[in-house]
């Protein structure tokens, strides 16, 4: 996976970090898209996903639009995303470089000590949130030869910064993992007993860890995997792939997407048929690599 300066770069991956991570770290994905100077880069639909995490972006920026609102808001070159209920827009360079460290459950509130439902639906400047470290990343990544040494360097920040980690694990963690292990319907009255909590607290605690309540991450989940799912397999139909994912029928698929995307199954995947990376022949994918 070397980098070479008079090719066209193209990568879209998830790699697994190192095992002394994984307990933090859900994945760490790389985008590197290189667009010809003239050439007029489509937006990246970007609908919810059951995860909080942290960008560096070494190259050029990247501007996101939210719905309602035509302002292109410039995210801070090292940013942490915090989990999001409605679909936004992604604008990218002609040098377009991302390193995206998907984080497991709990683990943005265990190193800020932030509330995280007071930041759903927005992204902060990492450096205000964690060690002022954070902002010599992007210069090492950008001095790098290879993606393989960059995913070096984003392990070593995250090996010293989760040394500095501020809340402990909670039950609540666990219940989140359950929740993405489980592609359908999850009883929350269930998973609130387990963690021997009432409701109440279950749902703030949820909320304070995670950045929205259970139910509504449930669903996230359950959609998102329609998502994968429809990428992997075009040709199966909605039905099947409703039914597939926990749904009762088509309508009560279409709900989940009008709601999360403001569009039908089928709008919202023309619209994605547009996105970069499709523009380049590719698509994400939900296989994990390994260096």
């Amino acid at each position: 996976m070397y980098i070479h300066q008079k090719k066209v770069r193209l990568l879209l991956k998830c790699f697994l970090p190192a095992p002394p991570l994984r307990a933090y770290v859900r994945s760490i994905g790389i985008v590197h898209f290189v667009f010809e100077k003239d050439k007029v880069i489509p937006a990246k639909p970007y609908a919810p996903r059951p995860e909080t995490s942290l960008y560096f972006f070494p190259r050029d920026p990247e501007n996101i639009v939210y719905p309602g609102n035509d302002v292109k808001i410039k995210r801070a070159s090292a940013c942490v995303y915090g989990q999001h209920t409605m679909m936004n827009k992604r604008l990218v360079g002609h040098d377009f470089l991302a390193l995206i460290v998907h984080l497991q459950p709990g683990v943005l509130h265990r190193l800020t000590g932030i509330p995280l439902n007071e930041l759903t639906n927005t992204d902060l400047d990492a450096e205000l949130v964690l060690t002022k470290d954070v902002k010599f990343v992007n210069e090492k990544l950008n001095e790098c030869h290879s993606y393989e040494d960059m995913l070096s360097v984003v392990e070593c920040f995250l090996t010293a910064l989760i040394r500095q980690v501020k809340k402990e694990a909670h039950r609540v963690d666990q219940a989140m993992q359950y929740i993405l292990g489980h592609a359908g319907r999850v009883s929350i009255d269930w998973l609130a007993k387990e963690t021997c909590l009432c409701g109440k607290q279950f749902e703030r605690k949820f909320r304070e860890r995670m950045g929205a309540g259970a139910s509504t991450l449930s669903r996230i989940n359950r959609f998102n995997n329609t998502v994968k799912i429809k990428n992997a397999t075009p040709e199966l139909d909605w039905l099947s792939i409703g039914l597939q994912c926990g749904y009762y029928d088509y309508q009560h698929l279409v709900r989940d997407y009008k709601e999360f995307t403001g569009l039908t199954p089928t709008a919202y995947f023309a619209l994605d048929a547009t996105a970069p990376e499709r523009a380049l022949g590719m698509c994400e994918e939900s296989r994990l690599y390994t260096k």
